[in-house]
């Protein structure tokens, strides 16, 4: 009986999104403490910017979470300006949406679709070569 009510428990459709809420804040209560903006602080490089020094469309998002939570809005735009005026909401759009949905025990896979996957990949693009042509 208890293995039958774990197993529902994992397959639940609301246990992906509150898996990654879990991640979410668990990396969020790391962050808080770990100054990114500060050398000899633990935390992931971006590959591309370490390989070629060249910032990629997300460079910057670490450093703009940070100032998001410490309520520091200027340095977070100017960490990252686009990650924080078009990706913050969006994902906070499907990310909520997966979670709503989930918790009304229906499935959802968020997806913008394939005109919103164009038109996101399109805008990483152009938004690196400016960034990187600019900066």
């Amino acid at each position: 009986m208890l293995a039958r009510a774990a197993h529902a428990v994992r397959t639940h459709p609301a246990a992906p999104p509150l898996g990654a809420l879990a991640a979410g804040l668990a990396a969020a209560a790391y962050l808080w403490g770990t100054d990114p903006h500060q050398a000899g602080q633990w935390l992931p490089r971006c590959p591309l910017n370490a390989l070629t020094g060249l910032l990629c469309p997300a460079c910057g998002g670490t450093r703009m979470a940070y100032d998001l939570m410490h309520g520091d809005l200027a340095a977070a735009f100017h960490d990252n300006a686009l990650l924080l005026t078009l990706g913050v909401p969006v994902a906070a759009y499907f990310g909520g949406r997966w979670l709503v949905e989930g918790l009304r025990g229906r499935r959802y896979r968020p997806s913008p679709g394939r005109w919103g996957t164009t038109a996101i990949l399109g805008t990483a693009v152009v938004w690196a070569v400016l960034r990187n042509a600019i900066g």
